[in-house]
């Protein structure tokens, strides 16, 4: 591959990186159901996690840390967690298990991650484990953020250090989204924060509860192409790529070639 990175929008906060020779997924949501939801899109290609570097997870909530999603995966792999989950994780089977903490930096192969804050509310529901919450600034030839599960903060300009990409959430799995979540607008005004060259909406129309799944509502597509809207108007700079669940996007090049 090379110096270009794929990114592949498996669905939800799902997202394949390959850089550098290294595949790095996030917050593998992989069934086609999940509690009372339902994926609305076609089934995940079983591919798209086999031959898995590194898994980041964001944080405890369990259309994040879906534990039978884990399951079907590679019990050798690289996890990576926030502090206070492993012991949620050791009966899952995985043999290297790395907790970690806002700011700290791991190597998986050449590429560098930093775990980085995130705004979100901590439990695991209803009444499961705290842990903190979490996004990734995954670096190789690239440099791409990924949030995780997070609303605007303070201190996110101090991300704004020469992203590529950033991987932001602009909505959740149902009609309506609540707080300490980044909306259309709000994701809108998280990339005047980390000028990105980039950006690519996620957490978006793979999910939705059962009995809505086959009216299509709106909630499922209106999302990113308002928060395309919105960024055209509040950060003009930054080039929005919409990826729809299964979709691929390759940058060609080092850092300052990206788009």
């Amino acid at each position: 591959m090379g110096d270009s990175t794929s990114l592949t929008y498996i669905g939800h906060a799902t997202v394949l990186i390959e850089m550098n020779g290294v595949r790095v997924l996030t917050d593998p949501l992989l069934r086609d159901r999940a509690g009372f939801l339902r994926r609305c899109e076609a089934p995940i290609d079983p591919e798209s996690y086999q031959d898995i570097d590194a898994i980041l997870i964001s944080h405890l909530h369990m259309d994040h840390m879906d534990l039978p999603s884990l399951r079907l995966m590679d019990h050798e792999t690289r996890l990576i967690v926030p502090r206070g989950a492993a012991h949620i994780l050791r009966n899952v089977g995985f043999q290297q298990i790395e907790e970690v903490v806002t700011d700290d930096s791991i190597h998986i192969g050449s590429l560098i991650i930093r775990s980085t804050y995130a705004e979100h509310v901590r439990s695991r529901y209803p009444l499961g484990p705290m842990a903190e919450c979490l996004g990734y600034v995954i670096r190789g030839s690239h440099k791409v953020y990924f949030a995780g599960d997070t609303d605007l903060f303070q201190g996110m300009e101090d991300l704004a250090n020469d992203l590529d990409v950033a991987l932001l959430p602009v909505w959740g799995w149902g009609p309506t989204i609540r707080g300490l979540h980044m909306n259309p607008y709000r994701a809108a005004q998280a990339l005047t924060l980390l000028r990105p060259r980039m950006a690519i909406p996620v957490h978006w129309g793979t999910m939705a509860p059962l009995g809505l799944v086959w009216m299509r509502p709106p909630f499922l597509t209106r999302p990113p192409q308002d928060f395309a809207r919105y960024a055209v108007r509040l950060a003009p700079k930054v080039k929005v790529q919409i990826l729809t669940p299964g979709g691929s996007f390759v940058m060609n090049g080092d850092s300052h070639d990206a788009p």
